[in-house]
């Protein structure tokens, strides 16, 4: 939690203009209205980094990074928010107050410093495990696995020792009380066996946030048994679903791409092969939030999954959730290895760069994956396949990008190009017309994941208005706050609605800085920018078609989320639908000049 009231917070934003900040660390040139120099977050040659004086903010058109000067202090030098607040105040000379935190908060934040000092304590310890007689037997098993030395230290690998007690002890000496050390993780009770560790006997790896602060573990066993891995379980400072292993390291790489993979031992062999911008999920399938994660450091991906059936299947569900975050994305094939790690130890890093080099488009693989589902020999069946095919090309709302695709996909699988472009136009005309409604009550005992609450056209919208300020009125003629998802979208549509109803502007960077949280103020920056992307994809003469089908979108999501909460007898249901009917009406009339 923020340690500054917001009067402080701002008045240091004010204090320290982001130009004259980012100037200190990146060279930039005056270039129109703002400031454009190499990009600090990832290679370039071509200047891609823009930083605007007006709103305050940074943003990369190469990569995606942007955010506030308290963003470029946190991303660049490594910061926390407090950090960077601090820095940026003795730079202006201002003397900060703190803010005099409650007794809760206060005892949350001590918690939460004990908690990773408990982690760091055993990262240490295993460590030093590892180097001594004890770890012989792991640290020859690191080494059997082609790690050098210098790759051990670089990951904090480690080992926990074969008592089953080992680390309890060693932790309790340090101070620590049994319930404290039940909340890290890392020692679990039984009333067999009372106090053990969580992980012992295994080859230990440090999980670390992006500030390579440790809050996690994961162990493998070096023989046989199950579980092959153990991971912590959450807790108050790890949540799998927002972490990333080899963030810390990978968010440094000058690749303009991520590689992302599926296990440690891949991630740790692609950085020790030269590959420094590999990372991985955490014992878990791909999540939005990590989705979320890699969007806001890099637009490209490439996906380096196992080559076996889960792997593909794992990359056919994370492609989906890319794709809604703008992210471009390729699959490296290894056949006819399994995994990177594997790979690198038969043929060695130059073969891998080959086939990064040759990845292959997502859309090409997932279509590619789709005939295998239909017998081609069989008209009937090879029909069926060409409509699937164009259902999926109805997803890309481009008009030019959906045309390039369509060429690709008729050249790669030999379907005629004219008749997909007639049938995409036909389906894309039967979903327009298709009435959605969305049934907001999960089934009992349903096992599917709660979707994101980050919708894309509304992110789009908000975008748009904080660019166009003169559009708000439009909007807000049929969508008021309460109509954007609950969450930071939610939060964002109020304070933007409150600046411009009061001052006729937005202030991306107030509204920015008024989250508490790293992880919301990085994904609030990230939504002030979408609309660099989708108006630059956007031919002009289309433009202000492109804002209007967007606003109908959303207003005709938040018109379902409020019926789909209404039994089918109840009469307010068809008051909705004929409100939302006339509101759809009257949108589809508007004319925008200049969107």
């Amino acid at each position: 939690m923020s340690y500054y009231d917001q009067d402080t917070i701002e008045e240091v934003r004010r204090a320290n203009d982001i130009v004259d900040v980012i100037k200190e660390y990146v060279p930039l040139k005056k270039s129109g209205s703002n400031y454009f120099g190499l990009c600090p977050f990832h290679g370039e040659k071509t200047p891609s980094f823009s930083v605007s004086p007006s709103r305050q903010m940074y943003h990369c058109f190469g990569c995606g990074a942007s955010g506030t000067v308290y963003q470029f202090m946190e991303n660049y030098l490594h910061m926390s928010f407090p950090e960077a607040v601090e820095a940026l105040a003795d730079r202006a000379g201002i003397t900060l107050k703190k803010q005099e935190l409650t007794s809760e908060q206060k005892r949350k934040n001590d918690r939460r410093k004990t908690l990773l000092a408990i982690q760091k304590d055993a990262a240490v310890y295993f460590y030093s495990l590892l180097h001594s007689p004890r770890g012989e037997k792991c640290l020859e098993y690191f080494r059997n696995r082609g790690l050098s030395d210098e790759t051990m230290t670089k990951f904090g690998l480690g080992y926990s020792d074969s008592y089953s007690n080992d680390l309890y002890e060693y932790l309790k000496k340090k101070g620590y009380s049994d319930d404290i050390l039940r909340d890290s993780g890392l020692v679990t009770f039984s009333e067999q066996y009372g106090m053990q560790d969580k992980f012992w006997d295994r080859a230990m790896f440090p999980v670390m946030d992006q500030y390579s602060k440790v809050i996690a573990f994961g162990g493998r066993l070096m023989g046989d048994g199950k579980p092959k891995y153990l991971n912590s379980p959450e807790t108050e400072i790890f949540h799998k679903s927002y972490n990333l292993y080899g963030l810390n390291l990978a968010r440094r790489t000058r690749r303009n791409y991520f590689i992302l993979c599926e296990g440690y031992m891949d991630v740790i062999a692609l950085h020790q092969a030269g590959f420094d911008c590999a990372v991985a999920s955490l014992g878990t399938s791909l999540t939005p939030g990590q989705v979320d994660i890699i969007a806001r450091i890099t637009k490209n991906v490439y996906l380096s999954y196992d080559s076996d059936g889960a792997g593909v299947n794992a990359i056919l569900r994370a492609i989906p959730m890319f794709k809604a975050k703008g992210i471009t994305m390729r699959v490296i094939h290894m056949d006819p290895y399994k995994d990177p790690d594997e790979f690198i130890k038969a043929l060695g890093a130059d073969e891998y760069q080959k086939r990064i080099d040759e990845a292959e488009n997502f859309f090409i693989f997932e279509i590619r994956q789709l005939q295998k589902q239909y017998d081609m020999s069989d008209p009937a069946e090879r029909t069926r396949f060409e409509t699937e095919t164009a259902r999926k090309l109805i997803e890309f709302h481009i008009e030019l990008e959906r045309d390039n695709y369509t060429d690709t996909v008729c050249r790669e699988f030999n379907i005629p190009v004219d008749a997909m472009r007639s049938l995409v136009r036909r389906l894309a005309a039967e979903e327009m017309n298709r009435p959605i409604r969305i049934n907001t009550r999960p089934a009992e005992n349903s096992d599917a994941p709660v979707a994101r609450k980050d919708d894309p056209d509304e992110m789009r919208l908000l975008s748009w208005i904080s660019d166009r300020p003169d559009l708000f009125q439009t909007m807000a003629d049929y969508l008021k706050p309460e109509d954007f998802d609950e969450g930071i979208l939610r939060d964002i549509a109020a304070q933007m609605y409150g600046q411009i109803e009061k001052n006729g502007i937005v202030n991306p960077a107030v509204i920015i800085d008024s989250f508490d949280e790293v992880e919301d103020q990085n994904r609030a920056s990230w939504i002030f920018h979408e609309n660099v992307r989708s108006l630059q994809e956007t031919p002009k003469e289309d433009k202000g078609k492109a804002f209007i089908m967007t606003l109908s979108r959303v207003v005709r999501k938040a018109y379902d989320r409020r019926i789909g909460t209404l039994d089918a007898t109840d009469t307010k249901r068809f008051e909705l639908i004929r409100e939302e009917k006339e509101s759809l009406d009257k949108i589809a009339k508007l004319r925008i000049a200049d969107a």
